[in-house]
């Protein structure tokens, strides 16, 4: 009975593994877009997004974004992982953004889709 629940034990843990390679990656993505909010850097913004996120935002857009944004990141922020949801072919990772100002939590998203960003969203 415990060589199977040592087992089981392995492969939960090598799964849990995988998960959090997964979602690491997201989360340096996630990241590295913050940033280049907070840069207003449109081009680091756009450099790993797919086509059609490319062709979608504007750099007028992205820099009203950047503008709403700035002040809420720029005094720092925590982020909080809440899971990820497939949708419509993309992996969607949820985020909870926590601001050291005070302002209101966020609710972030990030749309991937083949290792590009296919959106990202905040609410």
């Amino acid at each position: 009975m415990k060589p199977i629940l040592l087992i089981f034990a392995l492969i939960l843990l090598a799964s849990l593994g995988l998960r959090a390679d997964g979602t690491t990656a997201a989360d340096a993505i996630f990241k590295s877009l913050l940033a280049a909010q907070v840069a207003k850097d449109y081009d680091a913004f756009i450099a790993d997004g797919t086509t059609e996120l490319k062709a979608a935002l504007t750099k007028t857009q992205f820099n009203a974004s950047s503008d709403l944004m700035i002040p809420k990141l720029a005094s720092g922020y925590d982020l909080t992982s809440l899971g990820e949801l497939n949708q419509r072919g993309y992996q969607v990772y949820l985020y909870r953004l926590r601001f050291k100002n005070g302002s209101d939590d966020m609710l972030g998203t990030l749309g991937l889709k083949d290792g590009k960003v296919g959106g990202i969203y905040f609410k």
